[in-house]
């Protein structure tokens, strides 16, 4: 039986409140590996109280990645520094991911973008480093085991893969010497989502299309784990985004374990088990990504699986795991 070492993560901590009740519900109970925080909502601020409240009762505390937002929430730069982000007239940022892309290859634009996403980069994990050494502080004052090292970093829709995104990001890890000891890499095996024919028919197709699109920008991340001593990973979460359910998932696992174990890799589990609200939709998120994905029914089904494959046969933390 094939063990890999396997990474349970949970995206987008601090989208809502609810979302982050949901998240805090599973890492309770020791699910989570680890956990990405939004750093510019309006709700940053009391999801992060609220966090660094539980963390005493927790049996460990994930390792907690910025989650770099260039689609919702606030400016942390302030809306006059980075007017390309911006929505109009507001202090909201609202670039969609095809927006990034496309200013990645516009010569008279992609300068002046590289130079405001520096700045919100900049802001957004000043802010979200902050909350996170003082939740590992609060972790080590009541021997919480936390197995976090350095700054961990992914984004929000993998925006961090974009060309013009990537280089800004790893300019300003350059300049400012931040300590990372992750930065997420969306590379994700196709080969083992064909193999089973008869699941064919429960993938998005459009979700095929996020897969070879993130691949072939995930060679420059690979790149630059090697070069700065980081560990290589695969991403599972962009086939099966929306619904990473626990019968697919213990279906395709023994495939895409080996897979990892041949080429030394982490294997990531990237899942969002927190279900928002109908009424904490506000203007800050997308209203199109709220009916399609943050209000869904299937991130409680998403929820289900993070609580379903974890027990009895995943170690809590720092350990190998198999799953089944």
């Amino acid at each position: 039986m094939t063990m890999t070492e396997l990474d349970i993560h949970a995206d987008d901590y601090a989208l809502t409140v609810h979302t982050s009740q949901d998240i805090l519900e599973c890492m309770k109970k020791g699910k989570l590996d680890s956990i990405s925080v939004l750093t510019n909502m309006s709700c940053s601020g009391a999801c992060m109280e609220l966090l660094a409240k539980t963390v005493p009762e927790l049996p460990f505390l994930p390792a907690m990645s910025v989650h770099l937002d260039f689609v919702e929430g606030k400016c942390l730069a302030g809306s006059g520094e980075v007017p390309l982000l911006a929505r109009k007239e507001s202090d909201y940022i609202g670039l969609s991911w095809g927006k990034l892309f496309l200013l990645s290859f516009l010569p008279g634009k992609r300068k002046t973008a590289k130079a405001q996403l520096k700045k919100e980069i900049r802001a957004q994990i000043a802010a979200g480093q902050k909350e996170i050494v003082r939740c590992m502080k609060i972790a080590e004052e009541h021997g919480i085991p936390c197995k976090q090292k350095g700054l961990r970093i992914d984004a929000h829709q993998h925006a961090h893969m974009i060309p013009v995104v990537w280089e800004a990001l790893t300019e300003v890890i350059e300049e400012e010497c931040y300590p990372v000891e992750y930065i997420r890499n969306s590379k994700e095996v196709l080969g083992v989502f064909l193999s089973d024919g008869s699941l064919w028919k429960t993938y998005r197709p459009v979700n095929f299309i996020k897969n070879r699109l993130l691949y072939l920008l995930s060679f420059k991340v690979d790149r630059y784990a090697k070069d700065h001593a980081m560990q290589r990973m695969y991403l599972w979460g962009l086939v099966m985004s929306g619904r990473m359910d626990y019968d697919r998932i213990v279906r395709l696992y023994p495939s895409m374990a080996v897979k990892a174990e041949k080429e030394h890799r982490i294997l990531e589990f990237c899942i969002h088990p927190g279900r928002m609200l109908a009424e904490e939709v506000t203007k800050e998120v997308d209203a199109q990504a709220a009916d399609d994905f943050y209000l869904s029914p299937d991130r409680a089904v998403e929820k289900d699986a993070v609580m379903r494959l974890s027990d009895g046969a995943c170690a809590l933390l720092g350990r190998r795991k198999n799953i089944l």
